[in-house]
């Protein structure tokens, strides 16, 4: 029998073991035997048409089969469809560390709304807090400081750590991470340059009021004012590279992955008075997300006309979203203003996926700020801070 024909009565073999009664333990053992002589790359191209179910199966007919199905390579097609999986656009893996079988499993935690609310942390006076999240260490604002927290998944609280930023004589109302420093702007209209390796700091004077959103990348840091300017500067800059004029408030910015300081375009026409923008996140060189009083989530892409979005999501309760964030391929977490309110969306439909109420019907605040990773949520409202977590609940996957 020549190898072609081999293989094809192998396929056939184990497409009729797939369908078969998981009684007949001798079909299935003998089907796993011939199963695992065929190459690798043949065998990775039968998997490639398993759905999860399927895979899952197979991976507990033998200690062979079972090595080999919870590969990395087997469950990345699967992967690249599920809701934060860590598989963003362009194909990259941001948790190259987790198992992509056990990010399958937790993404149909996310689809199906299956968590468990912690909070996490509680305070008396109503603040507004601003998050960060890098790596198993979160950063958090309250009033003019901000506190690291080590994150441990198997408890429900937080280890404070011996890393503390103030300097604000008034609230911080934005910070941002990079790899060496931590920068923070305040309301008393400056914004201060953090090492995150020595006890330095530098101030940045510029703006004559509140400082209320910057953002940094490779060195170079923008901030937005409500004396209705927006300011260029460097980690280093006693004063700011440029200014920008604005015709109101400004909410939020953000710079492109590729760093361009040219004015491209004036995204969106003909919005109602009072439609601010409160957040914008790039997930893309050419394609950004933002939120805002309005309540839509839009989708605009720099590389066709920027007159018009090319999604947007309404909020179906009428409120204005706070925050967001993408996981780069097909999720949108948002914040809206009352009741504390999360809403998981998928891109690829209309209506909102799943929501989470994390505030009391008496004490109605906004989620401020959230985070999350491939297993939390993190949402900051006035007096606390919540934390999703997504293993809890058993997933339709084993």
């Amino acid at each position: 029998m020549t190898s072609r024909r081999r293989y094809s009565y192998i396929f056939l073999f184990t497409r009729t073991f797939c369908c078969v009664d998981h009684g007949r333990c001798f079909a299935r053992c003998l089907a796993a035997m011939l199963f695992t002589q065929l190459p690798e790359d043949v065998l990775y191209h039968i998997l490639f048409h398993l759905d999860r179910t399927s895979l899952c199966r197979l991976s507990q007919v033998c200690k062979s089969m079972n090595r080999f199905v919870n590969r990395d390579a087997v469950w990345r097609r699967i992967a690249k469809g599920c809701l934060n999986s860590g598989i963003i656009w362009n194909g990259t893996d941001i948790y190259p560390n987790i198992p992509l079988k056990e990010r399958v499993k937790t993404a149909q935690n996310w689809y199906h709304g299956f968590c468990k609310n912690w909070t996490l942390l509680k305070w008396k006076t109503k603040l507004l807090p601003w998050l960060q999240l890098d790596g198993d260490v979160l950063y958090l604002s309250q009033a003019a400081k901000i506190g690291a927290y080590s994150l441990n998944h198997d408890s429900r609280r937080l280890q404070r750590i011996p890393e503390n930023y103030s300097g604000h004589k008034g609230d911080v109302c934005r910070f941002v991470l990079t790899d060496s420093h931590l920068i923070s702007a305040g309301s008393d209209g400056r914004i201060l340059v953090h090492s995150r390796r020595r006890n330095l700091s530098l101030g940045l004077m510029g703006h004559s009021q509140e400082v209320n959103c910057l953002d940094s990348k490779n060195g170079l840091i923008i901030s937005g004012s409500r004396d209705r300017t927006a300011r260029m500067w460097t980690l280093t800059s006693s004063s700011p590279l440029g200014t920008i004029p604005m015709f109101d408030r400004v909410w939020s910015v953000a710079i492109s992955p590729t760093q361009r300081l040219a004015c491209v375009c004036r995204l969106g026409s003909e919005f109602r008075r009072g439609a601010g923008v409160l957040d914008i996140v790039f997930e893309s060189p050419f394609q950004l997300f933002t939120c805002g009083y309005d309540t839509f989530v839009r989708q605009w892409d720099l590389r066709l006309s920027p007159q018009k979005c090319v999604m947007e999501w309404e909020e179906p309760h009428d409120s204005a979203l706070y925050c967001i964030q993408t996981d780069g391929n097909h999720m949108i977490a948002s914040g809206s203003s009352y009741y504390g309110v999360v809403r998981i969306w998928d891109k690829r439909q209309t209506k909102c996926l799943q929501f989470f109420q994390l505030s009391s019907d008496s004490l109605s605040s906004p989620i401020y700020c959230l985070r999350f990773s491939s297993s939390h949520l993190y949402a900051a409202v006035a007096t606390a801070l919540h934390s999703l977590d997504f293993r809890q609940q058993p997933a339709h996957i084993r």
